[in-house]
């Protein structure tokens, strides 16, 4: 599979397809508090995404030797690093939870993100569960800014491996960033490790996912047994966000922003270039 470059449609598309992706998680954000259910969470993005006219690219989704996957979107709780599957138990204070939704437009463009929740608010997690995803939130955008044409892969992956090893904690290499367009995984894989210089190089017209899952203890994993859910090895706490980034002529625009999208960390002055 090639690397797709968008055309001025195909960039109004994809703009438009994060954007809704954005606002699903915006509507859902006050109805993450203690005491609600991933399951109802799940629901309710259903709900939104058809008033918005998009639907879900996760429910169903099955890759070569995977079960169907069956939630509208991923919810990852604590030590789960990726796919966690939306179920029955009520979230509680202090707990942190990664949401990723991914939706398709009518028009068959994949808007794809995801944000990390404090449940129960600041005051109610660990300093380490508010450290860790504040290095997390800063690692990505560390990715983001390093993109403009001319740039390599490994560039970004080194910009974000730096920045979150440098804090104490590990990334996770088992998974990575992926082009999107209208597939929901396209060409190149954006690793968020490596080495400067290395890797495919940014051209103009690219779309790509940077979200990179950052781990407090070891970086090792393993596999549930429902064939989906991700976890630490060691237990430690897990942590990701992610966006869609568009290479522009002269550097980067992010497409998943929205009303409700987190303030940026200090370091960034633009989200478009």
């Amino acid at each position: 599979m090639s690397i797709t470059y968008k055309d001025e449609a195909g960039i109004a598309g994809m703009r438009a397809a994060c954007r809704l992706a954005s606002e699903v998680l915006d509507f859902l954000t006050p109805h993450i508090q203690p005491g609600v259910t991933t399951l109802e969470i799940d629901r309710l993005s259903a709900e939104y995404m058809k008033q918005q006219g998009t639907r879900s690219a996760t429910i169903g989704y099955q890759p070569p030797g995977y079960p169907p996957y069956p939630g509208h979107l991923c919810t990852s709780i604590n030590h789960v690093v990726c796919h966690g599957i939306p179920n029955d138990k009520p979230l509680k204070k202090g707990d942190i939870l990664n949401v990723d939704v991914t939706v398709i437009t009518p028009e068959g463009w994949y808007g794809d993100n995801s944000r990390m929740f404090l449940i129960g608010g600041e005051a109610a997690c660990s300093v380490q569960a508010r450290r860790l995803t504040q290095v997390t939130f800063e690692a990505m955008w560390k990715g983001i800014v390093m993109v403009k044409p001319g740039v390599r892969l490994g560039d970004i992956g080194h910009a974000i491996q730096t920045y979150a090893e440098g804090n104490g904690y590990s990334v996770v290499r088992e998974f990575c960033g992926h082009g999107i367009g209208q597939r929901f995984h396209e060409e190149p894989q954006v690793l968020h490790y490596g080495r400067p210089g290395t890797l495919e190089e940014l051209k103009p017209g690219m779309t790509f996912t940077i979200e990179p899952m950052i781990n407090a203890g070891k970086r090792d994993i393993k596999e549930m047994g429902d064939g989906w859910t991700i976890v630490t090895r060691d237990r430690s706490l897990s942590a990701q966000w992610e966006h869609t980034v568009l290479v522009t002529p002269t550097g980067y625009e992010v497409l998943t922003l929205s009303a409700g999208s987190p303030p940026l960390p200090s370091f960034v002055t633009t989200t478009a270039c």
